[in-house]
């Protein structure tokens, strides 16, 4: 078996070169012949084709690649195999999606995102993210590399941290995060005004969130942090906003007490699932992906969903780096994003910040759950099974 991969290669940090690395890397390790071009390059791609005669082309990306992961092997006679995350409504490109004898897809909940947009189905297969597992580790909070990590984000020894990753916190449910701890604090402080029996303060915690520098998280940091101050809980959160490699992200998680993501719109969900990697327990929702990667009350807990936020229309671009765009109509309107239930998060965040046992217990099945399901070298494999069984490819 000759496999030939692109995406964005050498991969930067960011979920899709990452899941395109992490493959390459579980395919080599289990002998398979396997080689990684950049989507755009034409000529890098062509010389690939020419003399490895890949068996297939796999494409990592969305349904806006397809002119680069899809039509451009074809050009040559090769078969593409897509393996796609979520992006709605796909465009024009029902028919050569249609066509395929296999596409990949991320999570159960991606696949149905696109038989709602007019895919069949049939030729759909999903096929989990990878996680390097033995980077992605426990570590003490004493390990010196732990610590710098807590004492940059100004988090003393004696406090929880509570963390969340991703291009932007909102996406990631950082402010459903932020109402519910602030009526945590308010729930507690008016306990102790009336002073009620049984009453005993939480521990002191903190919560931050590591976005990456781009356009919309400008924007969208203010908004955050203006909702932290008229929650009054603003001294407690922090954003650090700032492009970091790879190298750092196991360190990231182990730092943190509670990785907290109840996200609004997810496709898999790379960073809960390594942070479960690393023992941490995951504060998520009950939708989307996260029904595939976590399993509520033994590796995470899941809030339930309060608002499905639906649309009746869009403005989509035809193709990616297109200037021309279409609108979109939707009859009847379609899911956009989720928000999950503050009060099931606040709970949760209770239980979790309150209980070591329970951060433990759910850290440690975590870990074991990723292990089992996700590591990028048991990926690797199913990836292998999938494309054997399917195309006939060995």
């Amino acid at each position: 078996m000759k496999i030939l991969l692109l995406y964005d290669y050498p991969p930067p940090p960011g979920g899709l070169p990452t899941q395109g690395d992490l493959l390459l890397r579980g395919l080599r390790e289990i002998g398979v012949e396997a080689y990684a071009a950049n989507y755009e390059s034409t000529l890098e791609k062509e010389w690939y084709y020419r003399w490895l005669h890949p068996d297939i082309v796999v494409g990592i990306g969305y349904w806006g690649h397809t002119p680069h992961i899809i039509h451009h092997p074809q050009e040559f006679n090769l078969q593409p195999v897509p393996w796609l995350v979520a992006d709605g409504f796909i465009a024009d490109h029902q028919q050569t999606l249609n066509s395929l004898p296999l596409m990949l897809v991320t999570s159960n909940w991606v696949k149905e995102v696109y038989i709602r947009d007019g895919l069949r189905g049939e030729n759909i297969e999903v096929l989990p993210v990878g996680c390097d597992t033995d980077k992605f580790s426990p570590l003490s909070l004493q390990d010196p590399k732990v610590a710098a990590i807590r004492l940059m984000f100004g988090v003393h020894p004696d406090q929880i941290l509570i963390l969340t990753v991703g291009g932007d916190g909102a996406s990631k449910g950082a402010q459903e995060v932020m109402t519910a701890l602030a009526c945590l604090e308010e729930g507690s402080i008016a306990s102790s005004a009336k002073g009620q029996q049984g009453y005993r303060s939480h521990p002191d915690w903190k919560y931050v969130c590591k976005v990456w520098p781009q356009d919309r998280t400008i924007l969208q940091n203010r908004l955050d942090l203006e909702l932290a101050d008229s929650l009054g809980i603003a001294d407690r959160v922090s954003y650090r906003t700032d492009r970091i490699s790879r190298d750092i992200m196991p360190y990231l998680f182990a730092a943190c007490d509670i990785y907290a993501a109840p996200s609004r719109l997810e496709g898999f969900g790379m960073p809960q699932i390594e942070a479960g990697a690393c023992e941490k327990p995951v504060l998520g929702i009950a939708a989307m992906a996260m029904l595939d990667t976590l399993v509520d009350g033994e590796t995470a807990l899941l809030a339930g969903v309060a608002v499905e936020n639906r649309i009746s229309e869009a403005i989509i671009p035809i193709e990616i780096g297109s200037q021309q765009t279409r609108r979109v109509k939707f009859d009847p309107p379609r899911i956009a994003d989720y928000r999950a239930d503050v009060g099931q998060v606040r709970n949760f965040l209770e239980a979790l910040i309150d209980d070591p046992d329970l951060r433990r217990n759910l850290g440690n099945a975590a870990r074991k759950h990723v292990v089992e399901h996700f590591d990028y070298r048991a990926v690797a494999r199913r990836f292998v099974e999938i494309v054997s069984r399917r195309l006939g490819v060995h």
